[in-house]
């Protein structure tokens, strides 16, 4: 299956975005209506409750982000076919270009803007980031939320300890540090959160440019490398 990132991702490229990942959710949640926007499981299920209490209005109100998720997983999707790479050479800038004006853009929302629109918008943000971010030197990870990191994170431990499997007491240690960046980042995302508003997303934003620094100089050094 074409992906648009194909390198495994450094410990410090993982760590950085899980921050960012908990940083968001606890951005969506805290800031604007008590919604999580990485995850659409939240979403899926209250569109149901509302549904079911045929209240149709706050229903709807839950589909915006869902529909905006799977836009973004779709563009990636897109972003990482044969034709796309002909004409963009490096979809994962192209990605990381667009999370960060996207961001950026929510930071200077006005507060009479609907809190669906920073939702949605960060829902599009996640979307993106999940679908290109994947893999963590050999590991299969996930940046925008943590119950699959959990559950890879135990086996691996438990493999790791009755089995002696040195591979895999590695992979426990590197993704326990991916989920103890996700929540780092959802404790800073929720204090300035609550002390900026909305402009607090700009923190988010800023390690984005941090990342696709971190991944450019990453490139260039493996480009010498080969040469």
């Amino acid at each position: 299956m074409p992906a648009i990132r194909t390198r495994p991702e450094s410990l410090i490229v993982a760590v950085l975005l899980s921050v960012i990942g908990g940083f968001l959710d606890a951005y969506t949640f805290v800031g604007h209506g008590g919604v999580f926007a990485n995850a659409q499981t939240g979403n899926v299920v209250l569109f149901g409750v509302e549904a079911a209490a045929r209240h149709w209005r706050a229903a709807l109100l839950h589909v915006p982000p869902i529909l905006a998720f799977l836009v973004g997983v779709a563009l990636a999707e897109s972003l990482a076919r044969p034709a796309a790479r002909r004409v963009l050479r490096r979809p994962t800038r192209v990605v990381l270009g667009a999370e960060i004006l996207v961001l950026a853009a929510v930071a200077l929302l006005p507060a009479s803007v609907p809190d669906q629109v920073a939702t949605t918008s960060v829902a599009f943000v996640a979307a993106l980031q999940v679908s290109t971010f994947r893999l963590l030197h050999d590991v299969a990870y996930n940046t925008t939320m943590t119950t699959g990191n959990l559950r890879t994170l135990v086996s691996s431990a438990y493999r790791w300890r009755t089995d002696r499997d040195a591979k895999a007491g590695r992979q426990a240690g590197r993704l326990g540090a991916v989920v103890a960046a996700f929540a780092l980042g959802a404790a800073v995302g929720a204090a300035l959160t609550e002390h900026l508003g909305s402009p607090a997303v700009l923190l988010a934003a800023g390690g984005l440019v941090l990342v696709l620094v971190l991944i450019v100089v990453e490139t260039a050094t493996l480009a010498r490398r080969v040469v």
